[in-house]
C-alpha cells in the first residue's frame, strides 16, 4: 500500500495556517505554531535521542513562504527566521493525524519547564 501523497499544500490565515490535502482524502488545518515548535530540524530534534531543543514563545509566528524540496518535503520558512526543518509527506502526515496528542504533549512540556506560548 503506497503512503498517501499531499494534493494540496495551502497557506492560510495570513500565513497562521497550513492546510494540507492528501490524496487519502484527509486534510488538516496545522498551525505556523504547532510546525515551528514540531520542526523536523536538527535545531529543534537534536542529532540524536535527548537532544531535543523545546521551542517556546512562538505563538504569533506565521509562515512567509513555502519552499518544495525535489519530490518528497516542503521546507516551510518562518516570520522569526527559522527555515531549516524539511517537512516530508510523511511527517507532515504524522503531525496532521497525531495533532491532538503531539500538542498536549508539547503543552505539558512547556508547563513542566515554566514557560509560555508566549
Amino acid at each position: 500500500m503506497n503512503d498517501p501523497w499531499p494534493e494540496e499544500l495551502r497557506l492560510a490565515a495570513a500565513g497562521s495556517e497550513l492546510h494540507v490535502n492528501f490524496d487519502s482524502g484527509e486534510a488538516f488545518a496545522l498551525a505556523a505554531e504547532y510546525l515551528r515548535a514540531e520542526s523536523p530540524s536538527a535545531e529543534v530534534k537534536g542529532h540524536g535521542p535527548g537532544q531535543e531543543q523545546l521551542v517556546w514563545g512562538k505563538r504569533t509566528v506565521r509562515i512567509r513562504k513555502l519552499e518544495p524540496v525535489g519530490t518528497y518535503a516542503v521546507r516551510i520558512v518562518f516570520d522569526d527566521g527559522h527555515s531549516s526543518g524539511l517537512y516530508t509527506w510523511p511527517y507532515l502526515l504524522k503531525l496532521g493525524r497525531e495533532r491532538e496528542q503531539i500538542w498536549q504533549a508539547y503543552l505539558g512540556k512547556l508547563a513542566a519547564a515554566g514557560l509560555s506560548r508566549g
